[in-house]
């Protein structure tokens, strides 16, 4: 009964919000490509031979991007095993495809039973991977019925989330229930797990992923840096340059703001505004002429040729981790207005003195990690903003600082893949043999 009440409460709000869906395909052509996959109908040609697989699942970009720490190592313990990715958002799906060497790529279902069920007859999955607590219901339900292993990896229980799942402990404890092993960030998270029912049995602390997921940086060969994105910014050594990564509303003003400042004491500055959004690309474009700067979109730019604007908008995805070795100062976005916050680790990895704003629940271990080290600052407002980056762009002995004890913590605290990994072997046991290439599907 609980599963039929869940289901018609998942159909009624996709009812409910249609509207909103139906404006969005039309306004910015999404959901009609992904409408078939979304009810379970993958084509044949997916998984041709029917073999089996790991079916990993990662909401968005920060997920995919995360689930890079293990395809390597699945791989080669999982040889006779094919290796699929399901991302919900489209840029999730773009990402998936650029970076992942994996089997194949598609949309996760509705979790209704018979979208599963005809998802599940294509993946043929031996093993279910959960990125960061994601819970479905239905999902977990078939996958016990059927014998298919599952397993959240990376996973959290942020303060925001942690009240409402209290509210409906009774449910959500028989939901628990059917997951296999936990494998949680932080010794908080599981806690709160445990406290909403999970066995504590099958919850381990491993770490985060994210510190062994981020990009090194990239290799310079004959002169030239390998990734290509690089070759459209071959900046001078003296240029300031500002990297304003995942923005989300409201924050482009302020970054906007303090980037003027900056540009009163380096005239030659440039600043990299890279929104979260693909749809408000062209509103910050508008943005940023508004304030009297001159914009380019990434996607407008020659390659091999510095460019002259003030600001570029990063009109593309799975190109802002590379870029952020060029920032003298980097502001990671969805922190300064209430959504969150996002990735620090990325800038981490190359050194760059980092900012970020008060709202950093999706990353609160990550970010206290940092402050206690001395290796971020976090600013409290707009204004605070400006003080700050005006600040470290003027004093390059605290930028270097902060910047070293940024990587400096990164490759202190990596790690979570191997006990990860041993998590999963303990469901499904690693079967030696050769790596085969994979040839990806979507």
């Amino acid at each position: 009964m609980m599963y039929l009440f869940y289901s018609l409460l998942t159909l009624a709000a996709l009812v409910a919000g249609s509207p909103y869906f139906l404006y969005q395909a039309i306004r910015h052509k999404k959901y009609f490509g992904s409408i078939s996959q979304r009810l379970g109908s993958l084509p044949i040609t997916f998984n041709v031979d029917g073999e089996e697989s790991i079916w990993i699942h990662g909401v968005s970009v920060g997920e995919a991007l995360t689930a890079r720490a293990l395809i390597a190592d699945l791989r080669a313990r999982y040889p006779r095993l094919r290796l699929f990715v399901s991302t919900t958002t489209i840029a999730g799906q773009q990402v998936a495809q650029k970076n992942l060497q994996v089997d194949g790529v598609f949309y996760f279902p509705f979790d209704w039973a018979f979208a599963i069920k005809r998802t599940m007859r294509i993946v043929r999955p031996r093993l279910f991977v959960m990125m960061e607590t994601e819970i479905w219901p239905n999902l977990l339900r078939m996958c016990r019925q059927r014998g298919v292993k599952t397993i959240v990896i990376n996973g959290r229980i942020s303060s925001r989330s942690y009240p409402r799942y209290r509210l409906i402990r009774p449910l959500f404890r028989r939901v628990l229930n059917d997951v296999d092993r936990f494998c949680m960030q932080s010794e908080t998270s599981a806690e709160r797990l445990i406290d909403l029912g999970a066995d504590p049995k099958r919850v381990t602390v491993t770490g985060s992923l994210k510190f062994d997921s981020v990009p090194l940086p990239a290799v310079v060969a004959h002169g030239k840096p390998r990734e290509l994105v690089l070759r459209f910014f071959p900046l001078s050594a003296a240029r300031v340059v500002i990297v304003a990564g995942s923005t989300m509303k409201l924050e482009e003003e302020a970054v906007l703001r303090a980037f003027a400042r900056v540009k009163s004491i380096a005239s030659g500055a440039l600043l990299i505004l890279a929104p979260r959004h693909a749809q408000r690309f062209d509103e910050v474009v508008a943005l940023a002429r508004d304030e009297g700067f001159v914009v380019v979109k990434r996607t407008g730019m020659a390659i091999d040729v510095e460019p002259r604007a003030d600001v570029v908008v990063l009109d593309t995805f799975g190109e802002l981790a590379q870029l952020y070795q060029l920032a003298t100062v980097v502001f990671v976005g969805g922190s300064l207005a209430n959504y969150g916050g996002h990735n620090i680790l990325e800038p981490a990895v190359f050194g760059k003195p980092i900012l970020f704003g008060p709202h950093m629940q999706n990353f609160k271990e990550i970010a206290e990690i940092f402050i206690s080290n001395d290796a971020a600052v976090q600013v409290g407002s707009a204004r605070e903003l400006e003080e700050e980056m005006r600040r470290l762009v003027t004093d390059p002995v605290r930028r270097a600082r902060l910047g070293a004890a940024a990587r400096a913590l990164v490759d202190a605290t990596r790690g979570a893949p191997d006990k990860t990994l041993a998590s999963g072997e303990a469901l499904l046991p690693a079967v030696p043999g050769n790596v085969r290439p994979f040839r990806l599907v979507h």
